[in-house]
């Protein structure tokens, strides 16, 4: 049984997270009738669940200490409701646009605690995690990434496939290959997987143009051949995030794949990280893989 896990919240991405978390199920589907599952996720941190109201306990004047701890702890209860209500109505609003969309086998779940840590207990049997770029408290004046992304992104053993702002059907799919690990385990993986079968593949390392980086391109592309893909390849010079963000946008691009975080977390601390430019800077999906 192929199954997605798709995280939503309160953010604009969370529609466009349902419809392409439908679009990829219907292509599953497609391959195994009725054997296509989405888990629709929404995690309420523990301040939510608890209520989070601000320690004022030191600030109470003696006499009326009791009275005012009684009223926080019952505000602490109506935020905490509050928040279950809005995740429920977060999830229902979510499943209404997969049932739109056709898909049958729907499930939510509403979970209390880190998003990390219970992604982590979730995804072994998942196929996929369907994620938003950006979340409810992203700056998009500064164009940085949700938090939960980035975290996800860096630990899930998973494919994570990361939407954009706005759903469009993907015809054209673009592999950033690199000739790493992460880079021909997502070859492998589209070349065995059906949901991206028959779309327009190609191949595109950036780097030198020698007989090494050759070869490793060229098995590459004889890999995704066997698993029934046209495919083009090539080599281009340059800095990475340029060229492929040129490859994008030039060639109508609806889907970039790529590895995730070749880097160690220090030196992309330091340095940056293509996989996070690529993902803010490209206005369509990112298919990670690590």
């Amino acid at each position: 049984m192929t199954k997605l896990i798709a995280l939503v919240d309160g953010s604009v991405y969370s529609r466009s997270v349902c419809e392409n978390a439908a679009w990829i199920a219907a292509r599953a589907g497609d391959a195994a009738p009725h054997q296509a599952r989405v888990e629709l996720l929404h995690v309420l941190g523990r301040r939510q669940a608890e209520g989070g109201a601000a320690n004022l306990s030191g600030n109470i004047a003696l006499g009326a200490r009791t009275t005012l701890l009684n009223e926080l702890a019952e505000l602490d209860a109506r935020t905490a409701k509050l928040a279950q209500a809005r995740g429920r109505a977060i999830l229902d609003d979510a499943a209404r646009v997969l049932d739109e969309a056709g898909i049958a086998d729907v499930g939510t779940r509403l979970r209390a605690g880190d998003l990390v840590e219970t992604l982590a207990e979730m995804e072994a049997d998942a196929d996929l995690i369907v994620i938003g770029k950006r979340g409810e408290a992203a700056d998009f004046a500064r164009l940085h990434l949700g938090s939960n992304l980035e975290r996800i992104a860096r630990v899930a053993k998973k494919p994570v496939f990361v939407a954009a702002r706005a759903f469009r059907p993907i015809e054209r799919m673009l592999i950033a290959f690199d000739g790493g690990t992460s880079a021909l385990k997502a070859v492998d993986h589209i070349a065995r997987s059906r949901i991206l079968a028959g779309l327009d593949c190609r191949l595109l390392m950036v780097g030198q143009d020698t007989p090494d980086a050759r070869r490793s391109l060229d098995g590459a592309a004889a890999i995704l051949k066997g698993g029934g893909y046209a495919v083009t390849a090539e080599i281009r010079s340059g800095q990475p995030d340029t060229v492929i963000s040129k490859a994008v946008e030039d060639d109508g691009i609806d889907l970039l794949i790529m590895g995730a975080y070749g880097h160690s977390r220090i030196r992309s601390l330091i340095i940056g990280s293509t996989t996070s430019e690529m993902i803010r800077s490209c206005k369509i999906p990112v298919m990670l893989f690590r």
